[in-house]
Order: structure tokens, then C-alpha cells, then sequence
């Protein structure tokens, strides 16, 4: 590869990674004009577009975002190979891009931007859309450098790291009819629910759990975000099971009342999730051992105030008791369907009926 190759594949990585040509242009200490002048002989060298304007900003062309996804993991390694990794955050100047819902904001983007601003004045955090927390796409086509997921799948170029297990409450309003001191499984059964599902699919994990013990809820209203859920559960009589880390806004503040399930619902573990060619970016490194701190603190301090405010409902000889009624024999359950955690004997299993594979669902939807 001729040098000016080379110098015009860096001016274009940068102008990718930042999405405009004047922060490129201070990321590599070069003037705005000789970066147009350099996008010029890409379009020359090229034959394309590359970038056309779309508004105030500019949008990559197809051909861009091929280019960039075959070039960058290459541009890494030699950067790495010719500068050793360092990476200093009081020094450092730099974007990192984290595909992230709502909730993933909301418990790292204050604790992370505290950091910034006291060690790290040069980092940049854009947060871009996560429809799909089953999908690695956005790693692949380098479209950020971290993303989330709620299952995990053998990929050779993937790297993983757990980060958390959701727990699922029912919440209602605090004078609604069913806010006593427990929940039951009647109850539960025939209040009407509200179901949250980013796809739009009206059977959530909670139906699956009622079905293999021959049970069905009213699903009477569905909505496609939490943040929708909230306002309609505070003034109608409608239930919900949702992750308590989405509600626990409502919860600790006393504006919705917090159930344990009646059934045992055990939901996908969820992982932060980079590309293996940025194994040895120190400045990846440095920005996931932050968001992985922050999850963790406060997923602990959110489940001790859980267990103070969460009312009782959960009851296995009330769930042995559904399943009698309909000649289910508890025993029949597979391994599969009992709690995850440590070996339990045969009496413990009897007693303990955890239908884990029925809301395990195969395209890590958002349902509930």
C-alpha cells in the first residue's frame, strides 16, 4: 500500500468515527480544508460519494460503511503495533459510541459523565439506539464500541462480560383494589394486565410461565415502551410485570405499588458486549471497567431497597396447587425448568418450580 493510502484510510476512519468533518479534523491536529482536500481524493480514488449531507450533519454512503467495517479492525492493529497501548484519561482526546437502551442510561450516564468531568475532560459519550437487545450488528459494523445483550451466543469475534440478572416485579398503583399485604395467584390471573412489548407481540414470558401450568391472563392494553406503561398503570386499575430496574423510579418513590410475581420468572442475564479487535484498546478498556462498576453498584443498591418495599406473592405450594388441579405432576418438570443456582434434591425441587425455559425467549424480546 503506497503511504498516502494509508494516510487517506486514517482521515477516513476518522471522519466515520466522529460523523463530521471539523471534529475529525481536530482529532487528527489537521485543518478542516486539508481534510475536505483529502475527502476529495478518497471520492477520486474511490469513485463514490462517500458521505452526502443530510441536514447540518453528513450521512456515510453504503459503500462508506462497507469500507469502514473491513478497515478499522486492520487500523487498530497497526496502530497498536507501531504505539504501544496508553491511554491517559486526563489527557485523552476521544468518542466512544455505547448502543444503549433507557434504562442502561439511566443508571450509567450520570456516574460516567461525574468521571468525565473530573478525570477525563477530552471523552466524548454518544449514545445510539438499541431496538434489539439480541442483536451484535452494531459491533460488527462498527457502529459502536459497546452494546448490550440479554442472551448470549458462541461468535468468534465477540467478547462478553456479564453485568447483570434482571428481576421482575408486578407493579400497580398504591390504592389499587389488589394493593394488599400479599398478591395471589387468583388475583394476579384475573386482573386485567398491561404488556409492554417492543415488537408488538402480545404473549410475554408471563403468559408462557400461566400456559405450561394451564393458566391464562387477560393481556387488556399493550404498550411499546416502559416509559408509556408508567402513566397509564397510575390511573386505571391495569397490573404490570416489569423489570423492576425500569420502574424503580415509581417504586421507591411510593407511586407504584411493587409485588413479588405469583410465578417464578427468570429472566435472561444481560451482558456488556465489544469487538475482539478492540481486546487491546486501553481506552475501551478503561471506558468498560466504568460502565461495568456503575451497573453493578447500582443494581446492589437497588435490590436492597427491593427487598424492603416488595410485598409478597410468591408462593410454591400455591403453584403445586394449580398444577394438581390440572393432573400436572410437578415432577414431570425437566431440569430445565427448575431454579438455576445451586444443586437441590429431589424434595427441594418439588417445591420449588422455576418454568426458566418458558420466558427464556429465542429473540431477546422485551416483553413482559
Amino acid at each position: 500500500m503506497r503511504p498516502h493510502d494509508l494516510n487517506l484510510l486514517m482521515i477516513f476512519d476518522a471522519i466515520m468515527t466522529e460523523g463530521a468533518i471539523t471534529r475529525a479534523a481536530d482529532r487528527l491536529s489537521m485543518t478542516q480544508p486539508a481534510v475536505s482536500n483529502a475527502l476529495s481524493r478518497m471520492r477520486t480514488a474511490w469513485k463514490d460519494e462517500l458521505f452526502v449531507k443530510d441536514g447540518r450533519g453528513i450521512q456515510p454512503t453504503s459503500y462508506a460503511k462497507n469500507l469502514w467495517s473491513q478497515i478499522q479492525g486492520p487500523l487498530v492493529q497497526l496502530e497498536f503495533a507501531v504505539s504501544p497501548a496508553e491511554f491517559d484519561p486526563a489527557t485523552a482526546k476521544r468518542t466512544f459510541r455505547i448502543s444503549a437502551t433507557d434504562s442502561i442510561v439511566a443508571m450509567v450516564w450520570g456516574p460516567l459523565r461525574k468521571v468525565i468531568e473530573n478525570e477525563a475532560p477530552g471523552i466524548n459519550i454518544h449514545a445510539i439506539p438499541s431496538y434489539d437487545l439480541g442483536t451484535d450488528k452494531v459491533l460488527k459494523d462498527a457502529e459502536a464500541e459497546l452494546t448490550f445483550s440479554k442472551y448470549l451466543q458462541p461468535d468468534a469475534v465477540i467478547r462478553t462480560e456479564h453485568v447483570l440478572d434482571p428481576s421482575w416485579v408486578v407493579v400497580m398503583r398504591p390504592d389499587h383494589p389488589l394493593a394488599k399485604a400479599q398478591l395471589t395467584l387468583e388475583d394476579f390471573i384475573a386482573a386485567d394486565h398491561l404488556l409492554v412489548s417492543v415488537t408488538g407481540d402480545v404473549t410475554g414470558p408471563t403468559d408462557q410461565v400461566l400456559a405450561n401450568m394451564g393458566l391464562k391472563r387477560r393481556i387488556a392494553m399493550s404498550v411499546n415502551q416502559f416509559y408509556n406503561a408508567t402513566p397509564l398503570l397510575k390511573e386505571s386499575n391495569l397490573i404490570c410485570v416489569a423489570p423492576s430496574l425500569v420502574v424503580e423510579k415509581e417504586i421507591f418513590s411510593g407511586e407504584l405499588a411493587v409485588f413479588e410475581t405469583p410465578v417464578e420468572i427468570k429472566g435472561l442475564p444481560m451482558s456488556v458486549m465489544w469487538h475482539k479487535r478492540q481486546d487491546l484498546d486501553a481506552g475501551l478498556q478503561w471506558l468498560r471497567k466504568l460502565v461495568v462498576k456503575f451497573i453493578h453498584e447500582r443494581v446492589e443498591r437497588h435490590e436492597m431497597l427491593l427487598s424492603q418495599c416488595c410485598r409478597k406473592a410468591y408462593c410454591a405450594e400455591t403453584v403445586k396447587r394449580f398444577l394438581a388441579q390440572r393432573n400436572i405432576d410437578s415432577s414431570d418438570f425437566t431440569p430445565s425448568h427448575i431454579k438455576h443456582g445451586e444443586e437441590i434434591d429431589a424434595a427441594e425441587t418439588a417445591d420449588i418450580l422455576n418454568l426458566d425455559n418458558a420466558v427464556n425467549d429465542p429473540k431477546g424480546k422485551v416483553i413482559a
